[in-house]
């Protein structure tokens, strides 16, 4: 799938919602102004994040060192021997049993979750997918429900609106000499972590906390004079952006109206190639509307629907029943196309 383009055209939730329902696995990358990020996804679930600005491996040596679970000296040997062999911190931390799998998995889907929803405040960009494979960790892997991800960050993009402008994921604070008196548990554990070099996002990491309220504390702080922002990242713009306005009708209407158009034009596109135009333009639209039944059913009952038939009985335009397959967390919906042959090249998805 060849997808590229600014993301002033195309937003983040956009293409997030085009690879999930697409399950693809490749490589997505984003440059803006402030950073260069690439997420990894395996059939269209995000397995991890990358970003120039913030190096992961330094945060999670920082997040462990600062919780106590491991001593300086581990974290020196460690870096030292990520230096020379450029294995992953978080790997030859658990290959020399310093911590254990579970914590470093906890750690790095933190901050997996942190850079994409960072990726939700950029007005400006360009972005690339790349088809491609994407090698399994030796040692811990990931798989983070990339439409999971998309409500929680355009609920946070929403949420953020409160706050926008003063703090950031990068902002860093120190504390003032007014102190810590006069203040609710919430921010007396927000608090204690404010050290003048953590970054919000290493404070949430450590307190362990969601976005929103540890930012909404760290905000309270500021207020109360008890905290002092010394570093902070270029802030977005107060104005709502278009990406936001479109974040908005995503979390009222679950079916996005921009998604639908932007796969009903994809679907188009490859159809013109093919030939069979106008019954795999409409294959197309069916399917998109078949995943929102999909969706709100699960709302209702907590789970995906066992079969297609418990949402429509509907065939393609061919007179196919659709391929239909659920997993725990997620499932499968397309049209085997004119052939009738499912996994052949006039699939629809």
């Amino acid at each position: 799938m060849a997808l590229e383009g600014s993301l002033t055209d195309f937003g983040l939730a956009d293409i997030l919602q085009l690879i999930y329902f697409q399950r693809k696995t490749g490589i997505l990358a984003l440059e803006g102004r402030m950073d260069k990020v690439k997420l990894l996804f395996v059939e269209g679930n995000i397995v991890g994040a990358e970003s120039k600005r913030r190096l992961d491996d330094n945060r999670l040596g920082k997040i462990l060192l600062k919780k106590g679970l491991i001593t300086e000296a581990d974290l020196q040997a460690s870096l030292e021997e990520h230096k020379r062999t450029k294995e992953k911190l978080g790997t030859i931390l658990i290959e020399k049993g310093f911590v254990d799998k579970k914590v470093i998995a906890e750690i790095i889907n933190g901050q997996i979750t942190e850079t994409v929803i960072q990726l939700f405040s950029w007005k400006q960009g360009t972005y690339e997918f790349t088809s491609q494979g994407v090698p399994p960790d030796k040692v811990h892997s990931t798989s983070l429900d990339t439409q999971h991800l998309l409500m929680d960050g355009l609920r946070i993009v929403d949420e953020w609106s409160e706050i926008r402008g003063k703090i950031t994921l990068d902002t860093i604070f120190k504390r003032s000499e007014k102190g810590s008196s006069d203040l609710s548990e919430e921010e007396i554990e927000v608090f204690k972590y404010v050290d003048g070099e953590n970054d919000v996002s290493t404070i949430i990491d450590l307190s362990g906390g969601d976005n929103f309220e540890v930012s909404k504390a760290l905000l309270s702080l500021m207020e109360k004079g008890s905290v002092a922002a010394v570093e902070s990242a270029p802030v977005v713009s107060a104005a709502e952006t278009v990406a936001e306005k479109r974040a908005r009708s995503y979390l009222k209407f679950l079916a996005p109206v921009a998604v639908c158009i932007s796969l009903l034009l994809s679907l188009a596109m490859a159809a013109m190639n093919r030939g069979n135009l106008s019954k795999e333009f409409r294959a197309g639209g069916e399917i998109d509307s078949l995943r929102h039944k999909i969706e709100v059913y699960k709302l209702e009952h907590g789970v995906y629907p066992p079969t297609l038939n418990a949402v429509s009985s509907a065939r393609d335009p061919w007179g196919h029943a659709y391929i239909y397959s659920t997993t725990d967390n997620t499932f499968y919906l397309s049209s085997a196309g004119a052939d009738g042959r499912e996994g052949s090249g006039d699939d629809i998805f």
